[in-house]
């Protein structure tokens, strides 16, 4: 099976296995749940796999993991690619000095804090994600990184709701972005 063939055989398996949740948290919304993923140890491997096959020969240093469910993808692939882990986080949720970036919600405001020495100058960092919606988190996150003078290798996302524009501002930026599966308008 050749990248292309894996790549479509991964992205279709992991599609029919997200949850969509309709009306939630508010009414028109269509949330998808990916918790369908984790409670299956063949689907959550092959979700890891998905992964692991497309940057095992990448030159990753370090993977940067948006909190909370970034974590949870990115232990196991963290551990199978020999790469350093750090958190980025919600603020006032890490103990050491931090760095700080706001961002835009729909209503308001949040923050995201990195670590001041969780990134090297020069390292090479994938930035992960479990979804990619309208990219506020995933571009505050890249700020914290490129901050600290690592050098975003691509923005990974188990899911991309392209819709919400998110992907697209990420490529604006200048950040490589890839995703298992897209959900459109649905």
């Amino acid at each position: 099976m050749d990248k292309s063939d894996q790549h479509n055989y991964f992205r279709d398996y992991i599609r029919t296995r997200v949850r969509t949740i309709p009306d939630w948290p508010i009414d028109g919304v269509q949330f998808r749940d990916i918790t369908p993923l984790m409670q299956n140890p063949a689907t959550f491997r092959r979700l890891v796999d998905c992964f692991v096959h497309r940057y095992y020969d990448h030159d990753i240093d370090v993977l940067a993991c948006i909190d909370a469910r970034g974590f949870i993808i990115g232990g196991a692939l963290a551990y199978e690619l020999s790469t350093s882990m750090v958190p980025i986080r919600k603020r006032g949720k890490l103990p050491f000095e931090t760095v700080c970036e706001s961002y835009e919600l729909e209503y308001g405001t949040a923050e995201v804090e990195l670590h001041k020495d969780a990134i090297s100058k020069g390292q090479k960092v994938l930035l992960l994600d479990d979804l990619i919606a309208t990219g506020g988190t995933m571009l505050a996150a890249a700020a914290l990184i490129n901050r600290l003078g690592g050098e975003i290798v691509e923005a990974a996302a188990i899911i991309d709701l392209p819709d919400l524009g998110g992907s697209a501002k990420l490529k604006k930026s200048a950040i490589d972005v890839f995703s298992i599966c897209e959900f459109e308008g649905e």
